[in-house]
């Protein structure tokens, strides 16, 4: 078993470190904050993950992982292979800024034994590598590039069990070393270049948000022409060249991954002099699928929102998360609280900022009570099963926007006076 060491403890990190401790190595997992290691050091999780605080506790009891916030641990540590998973936040342009990821790179320059492997695991654009390479500025040291493809809500499982397993390095060597990591899992392992491997998470990302968009522009059109979006899906989703998933129609695409990774390809490909009107095109539907939901939520408050009270179910990006970055049910809250309406919110576990005219309560109810319109926009199971009539009988104008196609058509449409779901 190898001895590892993860550099940055978000939600990619802390996975990486829990998925390794599983899988039978000795992880030590840095972070800057002091805060978050003491959390992670008494077994509890800074982030929603389901089965995340169970494996930290299993984990923490057999000795396999442990926390720290200094870099002298994690010398002392004297791991094999360090994992960089440091934030890559988005400058103007869209393009990555490196500038977390090569300061862990200088810093693990002091302190990597010979001959470890300094993997990267955040996402970082075509030619990274090589300029964490030059940071790292020695050459017993080797890097590779190892992206990561966990959807939030079944991180551990997708780390356990992934459709492959991509390392990117300069020699067979390396790779090989990388992948080994992995023990018995039988998912395919592929062995690139580290260009090739940096490309192809961002070139999955895209490619599902084209998906994304592509179906969002369909159920528009469902709306205006009378089609059904559920039986368009499913006729698309039965052809075995294009299959079932991220069909899903909804308020827009969100997330840490999606928009920050679309606009970062756009920007990599203007830098090499090349465009990606594709991508370009498929940001363009989601801005417009975001304000198609307003638009909808507008005229069910009778053609002005101004002054008007939303009641939103739902914050997050996306279900079993607490994730609420690039959220498309917080764009359209800001939209809502920019034109003059107050918005109430509700949230399983999200949380929201503080806002003017916005609030959050503990329950879906509550979030309906008196409100003008009601609008679902994250696609919590749970809303299904909220009763319809009672909910009803507290708005103020019976009128329901379902964002997310979660609620229960028929008793929903017989409880309220006017009843939209997206894509009709």
């Amino acid at each position: 078993m190898a001895k590892i060491a993860v550099i940055g403890l978000g939600y990619v990190g802390i996975t990486t470190a829990v998925g390794m401790g599983r899988l039978g190595h000795d992880v030590i997992g840095y972070d800057i904050s002091s805060d978050r290691v003491m959390v992670l050091s008494e077994a509890k999780a800074p982030i929603h993950e389901d089965g995340l605080e169970e494996a930290l506790g299993s984990l923490k009891q057999s000795g396999k992982v442990s926390f720290t916030h200094t870099y002298q641990e994690v010398s002392d540590f004297k791991a094999d292979y360090f994992f960089i998973c440091v934030p890559t936040p988005q400058d103007a342009s869209g393009a990555a800024n490196l500038t977390f990821v090569l300061a862990a790179a200088k810093e693990l320059s002091q302190i990597a034994p010979a001959d470890a492997i300094v993997v990267l695991k955040s996402t970082v654009p075509v030619g990274s590598g090589e300029r964490v390479k030059q940071a790292l500025s020695r050459s017993d040291l080797h890097v590779a590039s190892n992206p990561e493809f966990l959807r939030e809500g079944s991180a551990l499982h997708d780390f356990m069990k992934p459709d492959r397993i991509i390392v990117g390095a300069a020699s067979e060597q390396v790779s090989t070393r990388v992948l080994e990591l992995y023990g018995d899992i039988s998912s395919r392992k592929i062995a690139t270049s580290v260009e090739s491997a940096e490309l192809i998470k961002y070139s999955t990302n895209a490619y599902l948000a084209m998906r994304l968009s592509f179906v969002n522009d369909l159920a528009a059109l469902c709306e205006k022409v009378g089609a059904s979006v559920d039986d368009l899906v499913d006729g698309l989703g039965s052809d075995s060249r294009i299959g079932p998933s991220f069909l899903s129609p909804g308020p827009g695409w969100g997330g840490s991954c999606f928009p920050k990774d679309t606009r970062a390809l756009v920007s990599v490909a203007s830098d090499f002099g090349l465009d990606l009107p594709l991508i370009d095109a498929a940001l363009e539907s989601n801005e417009a699928s975001l304000s198609r939901v307003v638009e909808n939520i507008k005229e069910l408050a009778g053609g002005s929102l101004e002054g008007k009270v939303i009641g939103v179910w739902g914050l997050a990006f996306k279900a079993n998360t607490d994730d609420i970055r690039e959220s498309p049910a917080m764009n359209i809250v800001a939209r809502l609280l920019a034109r003059g309406s107050e918005v109430i919110a509700f949230d399983p576990v999200a949380l929201a900022p503080k806002a003017s005219g916005f609030s959050q309560v503990q329950n879906a109810e509550l979030a309906a009570a008196g409100v003008d319109v009601l609008a679902v926009l994250t696609e919590w199971p749970e809303f299904a099963q909220v009763d319809p009539i009672k909910v009803s009988e507290s708005m103020k104008s019976k009128a329901v926007m379902d964002a997310r196609r979660v609620l229960p058509v028929d008793a929903w449409r017989s409880a309220v006076d006017n009843f939209r779901v997206l894509g009709g």
